[in-house]
């Protein structure tokens, strides 16, 4: 894996929490604060995810509501497809 170094800045107390927590854990600072970003990250996935999904069934919402009500639109079927595999 390619690291890179990178600075950053972070009040007193919370380096003191980060090196204690690190020390209990057994590691050194820089792999406490990449398993902490490691979680952050995993954690929002779902929720990006989520509000992927919502949008993309509000943008659906019309089309699906034009062909129950229509049912036989070759026109709007080929639409809904295609914005369909554009929303993937």
């Amino acid at each position: 894996m390619d690291s890179k170094r990178i600075q950053i800045r972070v009040p007193g107390h919370l380096l003191d929490q980060i090196d204690r927590m690190a020390e209990e854990s057994q590691i050194n600072r820089s792999q406490f604060i990449q398993n902490c970003i490691q979680v952050y990250i995993m954690e929002r996935e779902p929720h990006d995810l989520r509000e992927k999904l919502q949008v993309g069934y509000q943008i659906m919402a019309d089309i699906n509501l034009t062909l129950a009500e229509e049912c036989n639109d070759d026109n709007l079927l080929e639409d809904y497809e295609r914005q369909l595999a554009e929303a993937e």
